[in-house]
C-alpha cells in the first residue's frame, strides 16, 4: 500500500490502487462521507465510508477538524466536485476534536476571530493557501538570487547601529529594569549591559550586506527586521522578513533594471507554481467585494492584477515630474486627498502614490531622484545637491512596495551629511572604511516580504499574511 500526500495522490491518480492518507476531517456527511485535507493542495480528498462495516464508536470520533489516516481504494468519483475519491476499508483516528469546543468550524469565520485563533487559523482554506504562496514566494526569492550570482548573507539581529536613522528600535538589554545601574550623570550605563553598549534589534540588515557586497561582489539578506513605531495599520507590523540586495559596480540605473525583472520573476513564478491556490483567492476576494460600493472595488481581478504587474514594463518617472502630476491633478485640486500636496519636498503618502500607479499610468511606477530632506543619510547626493539618487517602486492596490538608492561612495560627502544629521561618527566608522578603502559606486534595496505577500494574495491586512503578527499590544502566541 503506498502513502500519498493529497496533492500527490491527485497528481497521480493511481485508479484502482490501495492507498494510505493522513490529514484533518474538514466536514463528515450523512456518517459516509469525509472531506479530508492535508496541508498539501487547497483541495481536499473524500474518502467514503460503508457505515455498515464500521464500529459506530469509532464514527462517533470523526468530527471536523479530527485528525485521520485513511486507507482504502482510489475510484473514479460518482458524485459531484471531485474526480476521485477512496472507498476506505480502514479508519485510524490520530485524534479527535471536540465539536462543542473547537473553534474552526465549517462556516464563515472573520479573519478578526481568526487572528484571535492564530495557531489553528492555517486549518481554513484562506490560511492555507496563503502560506502555501507565502513558503512559495520565499522559495522563488532565493532562486532568483541564487542564479543570479548572488551570495546570501545573513546580518545580524542585534545591533548597535540605527540604519533608518528613525530612533523606533527595539531595545535588547539584560540590566535591571528596576533598578540600573547609572553613571555620573544618572544616566543608565549600558557599558555594564551584556554588550557593553547600548544595543538594539535590527531595522535593517542593509549596512551590514553594504560591506559584504564590497567583497563579494553582489549578496543578499532575507531575515527578520524589528521596528518600535506605534502604527496600527493594515500595512505594518513590528516584525517583518525583509529581502535586501546589495550590489557593487552598480548605479541607480542597474539598480531598478535589477529591481523590475526580480519582482517580475518572483510573481511570475507564484503564477506557475501556486495556481489553485490564487484561483481560491481570487474567488475569495470576488466574494469580499460583493458587499463594497462599486467605486471601492479593485479594477482588476487578483490574477489579472498580478499579469499586470508582469507584462508591464513599469514606468521611470522623477520625483519632481511625479510632483507636478499630483499637484495638478483632478482630486488634489478639488482637495480630495487627505493629504494635499502644495510644495516640492513633500513626502509622498499611500494615496498619491496609487493616485500615480492606479488612475494616471495605470502601470507600475518607479519614482526617482526625491528630495534630500526626506531620504536616510546614506543615499548618493546629486549634483543639484538638493536630491538623491533614491527610488521607490509604487504598485496598484498598496502604493510603495519597495525602497532603494545608490548609496553615497564619497567618503567627505558622507562625513558631511553625517554631521550634518548630528549623527556619532564613531558609531559609523567601519561603515566609513568602506569608503576609505576600495570605494566603488554601489547600490541595492529593501522590499518587506510580507508586502509582497500582501500583494500576491490579494488579503486586506497584513497581520494575516505572517503567520503570529507581532503589532503594538499584540505578542500573543
Amino acid at each position: 500500500m503506498n502513502s500519498y500526500s493529497i496533492k500527490e495522490l491527485l497528481n497521480k491518480q493511481p485508479i484502482g490502487d490501495s492507498v494510505e492518507i493522513n490529514g484533518w476531517v474538514k466536514t463528515f456527511r450523512s456518517n459516509r462521507f469525509i472531506a479530508l485535507n492535508d496541508g498539501s493542495t487547497i483541495h481536499n480528498l473524500q474518502c467514503v465510508v460503508d457505515f455498515e462495516n464500521f464500529d459506530d464508536n469509532l464514527l462517533k470520533q470523526i468530527s471536523t477538524g479530527a485528525a485521520l489516516k485513511i486507507s482504502g481504494t482510489l475510484v473514479e468519483s460518482q458524485g459531484r466536485g471531485q474526480s476521485v475519491e477512496i472507498q476506505a476499508t480502514n479508519v485510524f483516528v490520530h485524534g479527535t476534536a471536540d465539536p462543542e469546543t473547537y473553534p474552526i468550524q465549517p462556516k464563515k469565520h472573520s479573519l478578526e476571530f481568526l487572528r484571535e485563533k492564530a495557531h489553528l487559523r492555517v486549518r481554513t482554506n484562506t490560511f492555507s493557501a496563503v502560506m502555501r504562496v507565502r513558503s512559495t514566494l520565499s522559495f522563488a526569492v532565493h532562486s532568483y538570487f541564487q542564479q543570479n550570482g548572488f551570495y546570501y548573507m545573513n546580518a545580524p539581529i542585534i545591533t548597535g547601529s540605527d540604519a533608518e536613522g528613525a530612533g523606533e528600535m527595539f531595545r535588547v538589554s539584560t540590566l535591571d529594569t528596576k533598578n540600573p545601574p547609572l553613571d555620573e550623570n544618572g544616566k543608565v550605563d549600558y557599558s555594564q549591559d551584556f554588550f557593553g553598549k547600548e544595543t538594539n534589534l535590527t531595522v535593517s540588515g542593509q549596512l551590514e550586506a553594504e560591506t559584504y557586497a564590497m567583497g563579494l561582489g553582489k549578496v543578499y539578506t532575507f531575515g527578520p527586521t524589528f521596528r518600535a513605531e506605534n502604527s496600527n495599520t493594515s500595512r505594518h507590523l513590528s516584525e517583518f522578513w525583509m529581502i535586501e540586495p546589495e550590489m557593487a559596480f552598480h548605479d541607480l540605473d542597474a539598480n531598478m533594471d535589477l529591481t523590475e525583472d526580480f519582482i517580475k520573476w518572483t510573481i511570475q513564478y507564484v503564477l506557475d507554481n501556486c495556481k489553485d491556490d490564487l484561483e481560491f483567492l481570487e474567488k475569495r476576494l470576488l466574494d469580499e467585494e460583493k458587499s463594497k460600493p462599486q467605486n471601492e472595488r479593485s479594477e482588476m481581478a487578483l490574477i489579472e492584477k498580478l499579469k499586470f504587474v508582469v507584462e508591464n514594463n513599469f514606468k521611470r518617472v522623477s520625483y519632481t515630474e511625479a510632483l507636478d502630476i499630483l499637484k495638478n491633478s483632478k482630486p488634489n485640486k478639488k482637495k480630495k486627498f487627505q493629504f494635499p500636496i502644495n510644495e516640492w519636498g513633500a513626502d509622498l503618502q499611500s494615496e498619491h502614490e496609487r493616485f500615480l500607479v492606479e488612475k494616471h499610468f495605470k502601470c507600475p511606477v518607479i519614482l526617482f531622484d526625491y528630495p534630500a530632506k526626506i531620504k536616510a543619510f546614506y543615499m548618493r547626493l546629486n549634483e543639484d545637491e538638493k536630491t538623491v539618487r533614491a527610488m521607490d517602486v509604487l504598485f496598484p492596490g498598496i502604493g510603495e512596495i519597495v525602497g532603494g538608492s545608490q548609496r553615497e561612495e564619497r567618503l567627505e560627502v558622507l562625513q558631511q551629511k553625517i554631521k550634518d544629521l548630528d549623527i556619532d561618527e564613531k558609531e559609523l566608522w567601519w561603515y566609513l572604511d568602506l569608503r576609505r578603502f576600495g570605494t566603488a559606486v554601489h547600490s541595492g534595496f529593501g522590499l518587506g516580504f510580507e508586502r509582497l505577500v500582501q500583494f500576491t494574495t490579494g488579503m486586506g491586512n497584513i497581520r494575516d499574511v505572517i503567520p503570529y503578527p507581532r503589532t503594538p499590544q499584540n505578542a500573543e502566541f
